[in-house]
């Protein structure tokens, strides 16, 4: 995940032939490129960090970061298929994530006893009521399911080229505008809220409103990976 922020971050270094060969020579390989040094580097400073015996309180920042890192690496490795799949797949954990919250107190005491770097730790804003928990606490799969279908609706507006509405930048704020009803309702109500349950409808929701929008309903609905393959090949 570092590298590729570094090549951006500093597009004038050319970190892939820029080398430490003396290092390079001591661990006896032929090229050892900066950046994955350097983030190799950060990851073991995190680590060390993460476990230390400090107070959540002082570290969750080094917790979200890990958590950010496995996020973006399980989107870059995992893919939908197609929009049924992720449709059906949304539908299913948006009545499973309604269950475990409402149903049983299991989420909750996962998210608030469980300290492991996988969910995403937020200060909690200032209440009069004393909180059991110091944080708000959005979880690994709100970010990496509902992840998996804005980058899936960013490869269906590579393809189909929509003419009125983005599919990729629908879904973004929807995942935006679900996030911000789901962490209002937890304000209002005071109690967890299943995050999906605002993420799910929104982004499937949005996108076959955006298709309809753009008279690709049919496209969308039928959309798989393999099309692109298709589409080359016509």
């Amino acid at each position: 995940i570092g590298v590729p922020l570094l090549r951006n971050l500093f597009p004038s270094v050319d970190f892939g032939t820029a080398e430490t060969e003396g290092i390079a020579k001591k661990l006896d390989v032929d090229r050892l490129p900066i950046d994955g040094l350097i983030t190799l580097g950060l990851g073991l400073l995190c680590t060390v960090v993460y476990w230390t015996p400090i107070a959540l309180e002082n570290k969750f920042l080094i917790s979200n970061a890990i958590a950010w890192a496995l996020g973006m690496v399980s989107l870059g490795a995992i893919s939908l298929g197609s929009f049924q799949t992720g449709a059906i797949l949304l539908a299913g954990l948006f009545c499973y994530d309604i269950f475990w919250v409402f149903g049983t107190d299991v989420m909750m005491t996962v998210a608030t006893k469980v300290e492991a770097p996988v969910k995403f730790l937020y200060t909690a804003p200032p209440s009069d009521t004393p909180k059991d928990y110091p944080f708000s606490v959005l979880g690994f799969g709100d970010v990496v399911i509902p992840g998996l279908f804005v980058r899936f609706m960013a490869k269906v507006d590579e393809v189909l080229q929509p003419k009125n509405l983005s599919y990729f930048t629908t879904a973004t704020f929807a995942y935006g505008a679900g996030l911000a009803a789901c962490f209002g309702a937890n304000e209002m109500f005071q109690n967890g809220q299943p995050a999906l349950l605002y993420l799910d409808p929104s982004l499937v929701g949005s996108a076959l409103a955006c298709a309809a929008v753009n008279n690709q309903l049919s496209e969308v609905w039928e959309f798989e990976e393999s099309s692109e393959e298709k589409l080359e090949e016509a």
